[in-house]
């Protein structure tokens, strides 16, 4: 399947459309003719995802290439996004579990490389311990932790949604099903592959030396996962897309649906760490609303370029309180479930779950504070600065 554009057509993406382009053309019937005029011109030799290949192609250099219309003329981007929006799901899974693969790895060598003593340790003479016994190495683990189950739990969100707008027995639900997952779609894709690379990375750290070596395996996740960032859509595009589009849809009714949704588990945090992350997130969310209806009222007036110069920090933003609302939603179960737990096994992956929500609502969602300054005042230090100046 091929994006191209007819003789004539009109300028910019309204022109474009979409052929299928066979290897071999076909009669009236469907049957194989000639070998079609597409030939491979070499492979894209790339940092990582070695095992997907990706190639160039050449249409039309050693013989006649004929490409199939498909459906309308001048809509082809309109066809392509009926795949595309489902793949940008497909980019945040992958992004989600290359990530979790590097923490599992870095984790069981924390367990099991042993080094130095803990500082409160003087004696020279007594034995070394694991290294995931020193805070540091455990911050670079909780935060792999948070990214990865953090990531992994809104994609999981994202895929329901995809069902539900397709199987609910509600028609309402299926409706509403489609307009939220329309408005989270660029989080999906974004979150977890900006977040998945950032867990790879602190995986190598944790291994040390040895995971800058290509016997170890954490330094392909990364090389593998930071594609993801780039394809079906760079993050500045997701951000643009966000913020320009999908905020705005249907009179913002998809957002609208969001924070009921999010109220629902804001009022079941019920036990007294719940009840503090709830408040956290309760408190940013507001603040996200007030600088998301002046960024409304900056459109509207006009003030499109700068309005949207910082909109990957509000996809920062609009990210973060996501996957806080993600790992609020774990925590609420994970407090439920630790009164009744049976086994040290239950017991620890519960409280491992409520940890890595502490990591994140005291060590990421703090991080917005910056966001919020820089959309609050409209911040013009990208916009305004010069090709010239670099």
């Amino acid at each position: 399947m091929v994006l191209a554009k007819i003789k004539g057509a009109p300028a910019g993406v309204k022109g474009i459309s979409l052929f299928i382009v066979p290897k071999f053309r076909v009669d009236s019937d469907g049957n194989p003719e000639d070998r079609n005029g597409v030939s491979l011109a070499g492979l894209i030799h790339k940092l990582g995802y070695r095992g997907t290949t990706s190639t160039a192609l050449s249409f039309g250099d050693d013989a006649p290439c004929h490409g199939y219309l498909v459906g309308e003329p001048h809509q082809g981007l309109k066809y392509m996004f009926q795949m595309m929006n489902e793949a940008r799901v497909g980019v945040g899974f992958g992004a989600a579990v290359i990530g979790y693969r590097g923490y599992m790895h870095s984790l069981e060598y924390a367990k099991d490389r042993l080094q130095g003593r803990k500082a409160s340790e003087k004696n020279p003479e007594s034995p070394q311990v694991p290294i995931i016994e020193h805070a540091d190495v455990r911050r670079m683990l909780l935060a792999q932790k948070a990214y990865g189950e953090g990531g992994l739990a809104l994609c999981l969100y994202g895929a329901r949604l995809m069902d539900d707008q397709h199987t609910h027995p509600d028609e309402q639900k299926r409706s509403e099903a489609g307009k939220l997952l329309d408005l989270l779609t660029p989080v999906i894709k974004t979150w977890p592959s900006e977040h998945g690379p950032k867990a790879n990375d602190l995986a190598i750290q944790v291994y040390g030396g040895a995971g800058y070596t290509r016997e170890y395996p954490v330094e392909q996740c990364w090389r593998d996962n930071r594609l993801n960032p780039i394809h079906e859509g760079t993050t500045g595009i997701q951000g643009l897309d966000l913020l320009g589009r999908k905020i705005w849809q249907d009179q913002s009714h998809g957002l609208q649906l969001l924070m009921q949704e999010m109220q629902v588990d804001l009022e079941a945090a019920t036990t007294d760490r719940c009840q503090q992350w709830a408040l956290s997130l309760s408190e940013t969310l507001q603040q996200a609303v007030k600088v998301t209806q002046n960024l409304g009222k900056s459109l509207v007036s006009g003030e499109v370029d700068k309005t949207l110069a910082n909109a990957s920090c509000y996809l920062h933003l609009f990210g973060h309180i996501i996957v806080a609302w993600m790992w609020l939603r774990q925590a609420n179960a994970a407090a439920n479930a630790l009164a009744s737990a049976n086994t040290d096994d239950e017991r620890n992956f519960y409280q491992g779950k409520l940890q890595a929500a502490q990591y994140f609502f005291h060590w990421e969602l703090p991080t917005v504070a910056q966001d919020l300054v820089l959309l609050r005042n409209m911040d013009d230090t990208c916009l305004n600065m010069k090709a010239e100046w670099f």
